[in-house]
């Protein structure tokens, strides 16, 4: 890979540029985070989570990969209980929250084999500022005991919740993930906030909520005359914008496609005229 492949947030985290998603896999989680691996992604993307994810799977290809632990990125995630199946809880429903956090993180480190997390991620807020701050201060207290090296939140679109939640915590968002779509305005505001504060964007639903981009003459002209195709053209676009894109692909030429967004470079003005599908940059 190339030696940019990496930014840094505040904690000293090294975020990969591109992150494997693992959401959806099931059983065949295993296998297709052996690929991701094996192909050269070192970052991957779970959640203690049973409903959507297979977090005990993502560990066992972790292993399987004999890869030092210190050259994967592993970010996982505590759902609340409105998003968990209700029949296959990772925690006790009737425990505080502050116990729901804990008995979460306790299984992600036993599911995915590894004594610490590089990244725990709220799932999404709670049903109030004042909830979510209490998830969150539990998570603090992981991250001072070190076990968890960053916190971060995701499917968070209220740009002054998140804001208060910066102001309110000790310990600062390192990461923000949400949908890359055009429902949400591509979070032209909260995209400025985490520039701003050295957070770094993750998106996710990248590719598949913006068909109209991927087939938009621009990028189509772009992928012409680089011979990438549309897709890496878009990720490629993002990257240099400072957005982390996660991709989910189970398709091996696909994740080498992904991977090959980080040796090429576009134009500012190329950068320029793909967001300008999206609204525009916000640089």
């Amino acid at each position: 890979m190339p030696e940019d492949k990496h930014v840094t947030t505040r904690s000293q985290v090294k975020i990969p540029k591109m992150i494997y998603g693992t959401a959806w896999k099931k059983e065949r989680t295993t296998e297709y985070v052996q690929q991701a691996l094996s192909a050269g992604f070192r970052g991957i993307d779970t959640a203690c989570q049973p409903k959507h994810y297979q977090e005990e799977l993502v560990g066992k290809a972790i292993q399987i990969s004999a890869i030092p632990r210190s050259e994967i990125f592993i970010q996982t995630k505590f759902t609340p209980l409105p998003g968990q199946d209700p029949n296959r809880l990772p925690y006790d429903a009737k425990a505080p929250l502050e116990t729901q956090v804990e008995q979460s993180i306790g299984a992600s480190l036993k599911n995915l084999g590894t004594e610490y997390l590089d990244s725990l991620v709220l799932h999404s807020p709670l049903h109030s500022l004042e909830t979510t701050l209490v998830a969150w201060r539990k998570m603090e207290s992981f991250v001072r005991e070190g076990q968890i090296k960053q916190l971060g939140i995701s499917n968070c679109y209220d740009k002054r919740l998140f804001e208060s939640l910066y102001d309110h915590v000790d310990i600062k968002p390192a990461v923000l993930q949400n949908r890359f779509y055009s429902e949400s305005g591509y979070d032209r505001a909260l995209r400025k906030f985490c520039q701003d504060q050295q957070i770094v964007y993750q998106s996710f639903w990248t590719l598949t909520a913006n068909p109209h981009i991927l087939n938009s003459r621009t990028v189509q002209k772009i992928s012409s005359e680089l011979d990438y195709t549309p897709a890496q053209i878009f990720f490629r676009s993002l990257i240099q914008q400072g957005i982390v894109p996660l991709t989910g692909t189970t398709n091996p030429l696909h994740m080498e496609q992904a991977l090959a967004c980080l040796s090429f470079t576009l134009s500012s003005e190329q950068v320029n005229d793909v967001f300008s599908l999206t609204g525009g940059s916000v640089k």
